[in-house]
């Protein structure tokens, strides 16, 4: 983040669009290990698109996480989304928001998911500690959800079926980042593993403030990320929903949290000693299973359609297999079965 450069105290000349473009793609591929966006399966119309939204919610985020908090961190903020709603009456200035106006515009996108991660980020300098599971979901609501709830403005695709499912994805990406950064975030004061869970399991306040791995502590552990999972589960149901040509991506958002889940579960729940991230090569492999999932869906759905039966109906062999040199491969085994398990489910 520029602060010192594209701050509230600056009053520079706005800057050409193809500039401030050129400013969101340097954002979005700096920090690209954070945050898949713009992947090679993108479609190249959206790739721009995506920088934009991923620009926005970087700095949003960067205004809460890395000033000095509190009090400054909230007058940043209300900077924000004031420059978020100059934007939508029309007058950007932040660079940032010069090339959002042309993604809002085009895709008729609404302030409220850009206000509401405003919103969480604002949570985050005045709680720090969750009581109950529901007040932990109720953050994500602002902090996560409108994440995906944009990813389907950019796809077209946006209704409350499809945003219902992808609350699923995206609070279930939260949670596994929370168990993933337990460590982290308790290092910087914020535990979000709700206190009711932490008494029914009994880990006690003492434990957790001397980061004590304990049984009854991976026992919660296990618990939260059967909660994620289960999330997960639900969510993928929204990739055969979406346009074909971003399956892929919207699916790679939830194996990829699946994926960090069983990493905590492989170091038996101890992310106090180890912060379980995904290798080079785990990640290679995902992408890799992830898109021959996809591809395998289409091609079934293909062979289920009317015009392909009719066309094997229409065969001139009375046989119904077709001879290929010394092999006869049947129609009929090619055509999906309708008992066969549906991979959109996922593995545990």
């Amino acid at each position: 983040m520029e602060l010192a450069r594209l701050g509230p105290w600056t009053n520079g000349r706005p800057w050409p669009l193809a500039r401030a473009q050129a400013y969101c793609r340097r954002l979005a591929q700096a920090h690209y290990e954070n945050f898949a966006v713009a992947t090679l399966f993108l479609p190249r119309r959206l790739r721009q698109h995506f920088c934009n939204v991923y620009a926005y919610c970087r700095w949003a985020d960067d205004l809460g996480d890395e000033t000095a908090g509190g009090a400054e961190a909230l007058k940043l903020l209300a900077w924000w989304r004031a420059e978020l709603l100059q934007c939508y009456d029309g007058k950007p200035k932040h660079p940032i928001f010069i090339a959002l106006q042309q993604t809002i515009r085009r895709f008729a996108i609404p302030p409220q998911p850009f206000l509401d991660l405003i919103a969480a980020f604002e949570q985050d300098q005045r709680i720090r500690h969750y009581e109950t599971y529901s007040q932990l979901l109720d953050y994500c609501r602002y902090s996560a959800n409108p994440v995906g709830r944009l990813v389907l403005y950019l796809c077209e695709c946006f209704d409350e079926r499809r945003a219902a499912l992808a609350d699923r994805i995206c609070t279930g990406l939260q949670l596994a980042n929370f168990w993933q950064d337990v460590a982290r975030d308790f290092a910087i004061g914020r535990v979000y593993l709700p206190a009711e869970d932490r008494r029914r399991f009994g880990y006690s306040d003492a434990d957790l403030a001397a980061r004590r791995f304990t049984p009854a502590f991976a026992e919660l552990l296990r618990f939260e990320v059967g909660r994620a999972r289960q999330l997960f589960e639900e969510g993928l149901a929204l990739v055969p929903l979406v346009p074909s040509a971003v399956q892929v991506d919207v699916e790679l958002f939830a194996r990829g949290g699946l994926a960090i889940l069983a990493k905590i579960e492989a170091q038996g729940y101890d992310v106090w000693r180890q912060r379980p991230i995904l290798t080079r090569w785990e990640k290679a492999r995902l992408m890799g299973s992830t898109l021959g999932r996809v591809l395998l869906r289409r091609i079934r759905r293909a062979l289920s359609r009317p015009a392909f039966q009719q066309a094997v109906q229409g065969m001139p062999s009375t046989n119904s297999s077709i001879c290929t040199g010394t092999r006869n491969v049947s129609w009929q085994r090619l055509q999906p079965s309708a008992t066969s398990e549906s991979p959109v489910r996922a593995r545990s």
